[in-house]
């Protein structure tokens, strides 16, 4: 599976949010999506999983323009997990996580007992299984995230975005999701997930995009975006990247700021 976005420029009404962004992914990768806020990278996920009309540009997944797709198609082919999820009804967290088989079924059928497998497989996976029976509404924010996450996935797709699927998480969750994220990778799914951390594009992803304030974008590796220069552009503070040498030889970077002006 491979997704292009080629000159794609998004935002509400008559006002553009994001302009001329391309880029692309394919099975096995993971694209992190980095940026302040207020530069447009969840317009840019709406406007990519069609809740919003695309301005400008086009949008395909192996040569198919995707504006053309029935939301079913869409849905069997990305997965969405977004930053924050709210339900008025006392569903069961197994519940919420089969709903994920809705588009691989008719509108009036029921889940099958396969479909149920297919979310406590994926509910296993995740380490979240003692969830299974309690209600929704009642679990914490950062085991809500861990259940949107497990419904993504129990929709089988291709494609996995994942806005900020890290946020309301402690530290050991933060790593666990982002070890399941290059887990996914590996098994061939692609992956476009957005963060507040920049050490996150060195721990996972392939390739980095950077988004600036007034539309400025950049896309590359993660050594080559993700350095002193360009966090300061982006984020306005000083950081000092680390590296330090792992015992197996490897070396992994990390960001520090620095409080200092």
């Amino acid at each position: 599976m491979i997704m292009d976005i080629k000159n794609v420029s998004c935002g509400y009404g008559s006002k553009i949010i994001v302009k001329n962004i391309s880029l692309g992914v394919k099975s096995g990768e993971i694209l992190c999506i980095l940026g302040p806020n207020g530069v447009g990278k969840t317009t840019f996920f709406k406007s990519i999983l069609g809740f919003l009309k695309l301005k400008s540009g086009e949008i395909l997944i192996d040569n198919e323009n995707i504006q053309s797709w029935s939301r079913k198609k869409l849905a069997m082919t990305m997965g969405y997990v977004p930053q924050s999820h709210t339900t008025p009804f006392p569903f069961t967290v197994i519940d919420v996580v089969v709903m994920g088989r809705t588009s691989h079924l008719g509108i009036t059928a029921s889940p099958t007992k396969r479909d149920v497998k297919i979310a406590e497989n994926n509910m296993a996976m995740l380490g979240i299984s003692y969830l299974k029976d309690k209600i929704y509404t009642e679990i914490s924010g950062g085991e809500k995230q861990m259940v949107l996450i497990a419904r993504a996935l129990t929709q089988e797709p291709d494609l996995l975005i994942m806005d900020e699927p890290t946020s309301n998480l402690d530290f050991g969750n933060q790593v666990r999701v982002l070890r399941q994220i290059s887990r996914l990778a590996k098994k061939g799914l692609a992956i476009i997930m957005t963060s507040h951390f920049p050490d996150h594009a060195f721990l996972c992803s392939t390739q980095v995009a950077l988004f600036q304030k007034h539309n400025n974008f950049i896309i590359g590796n993660p050594d080559d975006i993700v350095t002193e220069k360009n966090l300061k552009m982006a984020y306005g503070i000083n950081v000092k990247i680390i590296t330090t040498n792992l015992n197996d030889g490897s070396e992994i970077k990390s960001c520090i700021p620095l409080l200092e002006n």
